[in-house]
């Protein structure tokens, strides 16, 4: 048996041991192996109602995966949690793709239909329970303050401890499942009291709201995998943490989740725990980081441009990584309009998707303003725009976003909201 480190009850060792099957001793060594490898002392119940997994996509090289789950099902193993999952990869009705790309895509994601039933087998939700902003009302995996998780999408992950309050380790793939699994999770880091102190200060010191993906950019790149203190981002939002406020913490965490590793960050005067606790939060003799207007362009003007030819014209334009909400969706079918009107255009010149949870797209689709947009030349989408840009074939195209994450992790090209808006709508751009 393997020489773990933490403590265990009498039934965590039984299972360890197999005494309730290999498959279940095989995911508990996994665990404490795990735990013991970040100083774990125990292992703790995972609380939230819902688990999120991370892995989507029935990309072909993850053979190991599909074998797994086939172990597992094949002995009775499931989670204890229904879960969501990130987006699908694919989406031919909603984005623009060639002849070309889509057979690559049907071969690269060829084990789509084959893996989905895997994840339903699993314990998946529902059919429509594929994104990446599970915690939307319309999708309602809404973890409490001070819940447990067992999540690895590091921009759920980094939301739910921040805005929601509640507590979670930035796991890793198929790691979230085997806590969702065992219904335990080993107790280390974001799940302390300890851990979930500030090393950090951010001090914003700017005349207007920053754009939040800028913003999020450069607290990532500073304090990495650190806890951030945000300080003078309440009074923009009278200290309510509405669904604009919301909407805004959302896609400026992404942005310190993937442009650094941030699992955690408190505002002060609007997060959970930062109402409670205020700067008993802050370890002893914080580091110090004041972003002004002047260091925000230093970190957006250091963004590098991966397209073969900087001065291509962009060929399509992705909003939404991660996927937007409700308000957003009205907020820039609104915003797209106006523009096009003061520019004297009827349609967006670029191809533009906006992306959003299928639950999402559904209440969106019923209001009239879905027509106004799809008027607009724009197209909805529930898909990841990141394992779309993944096919090499679209990875090659100059592709605008207004999303860090996207691209950090692809060629996109960033541009900020505004910038995004003369770019689709305004000729010469």
């Amino acid at each position: 048996m393997y020489d773990y480190k933490m403590e265990l009850t009498p039934r965590e060792i039984e299972i360890l041991e197999g005494k309730y099957g290999k498959s279940y001793g095989k995911i508990m060594k996994t665990m404490v192996m795990y735990g013991d490898t970040f100083g774990a002392t125990k292992l703790v119940p995972v609380t939230g109602e819902y688990g999120h997994l991370v892995t989507s996509f029935g990309i072909s090289i993850m053979k190991p995966v599909f074998h797994l789950m086939d172990e597992l099902l094949s002995t009775g193993v499931k989670s204890k949690q229904a879960f969501t999952v990130d987006p699908r990869p694919m989406d031919f009705d909603g984005v623009p793709s060639n002849i070309a790309q889509k057979i690559f895509f049907k071969v690269m994601y060829g084990k789509q239909k084959d893996y989905e039933v895997q994840l339903n087998k699993m314990g998946l939700l529902s059919e429509e329970a594929f994104t990446c902003t599970c915690y939307m009302d319309e999708v309602g995996n809404i973890p409490k303050k001070g819940d447990v998780l067992s999540w690895a999408e590091s921009s759920a992950v980094v939301y739910a401890n921040s805005v929601l309050g509640a507590r979670c380790n930035r796991n890793s793939g198929i790691i979230e499942m085997f806590g969702s699994i065992l219904g335990k999770v080993p107790y280390f880091g974001l799940l302390t009291d300890e851990g979930r102190k500030a090393q950090w200060i951010v001090e914003v010191k700017t005349d207007s709201l920053p754009e939040a993906q800028v913003l999020g950019s450069a607290i990532g790149l500073k304090v990495m995998e650190d806890v951030a203190y945000i300080k003078n981002l309440d009074h923009y939002f009278e200290g309510n943490l509405d669904q604009r406020a919301k909407d805004y913490l959302k896609d400026m965490g992404a942005a310190t989740a993937s442009n650094g590793a941030v699992g955690l960050y408190h505002v002060e005067g609007l997060t959970p725990e930062a109402k409670e606790l205020a700067q008993a939060l802050l370890v002893e003799d914080p580091q110090v980081y004041v972003i002004d207007e002047k260091e925000l362009k230093r970190v957006k003007d250091n963004y590098p441009i991966m397209w073969k030819d900087k001065k291509a014209k962009a060929k399509l334009c992705f909003i939404g990584c991660p996927h937007l909400s409700l308000d957003q969706l009205i907020s820039w079918t609104h915003r797209i309009e106006s523009s096009l009107k003061a520019n004297r255009q009827k349609k967006v010149l670029i191809p533009t998707v906006l992306t959003a949870s299928t639950p999402v797209l559904k209440e969106f689709n019923s209001l009239p303003i879905a027509d106004k947009l799809k008027g607009l030349g724009v197209e909805t989408s529930y898909i990841c725009p990141l394992m779309y840009m993944n096919n090499p074939l679209c990875g090659k195209m100059p592709v605008i976003t207004n999303s860090n994450k996207l691209r950090t992790y692809t060629t996109s090209r960033y541009y900020t909201d505004s910038e995004i808006l003369d770019a689709i709508t305004k000729e010469g751009f």
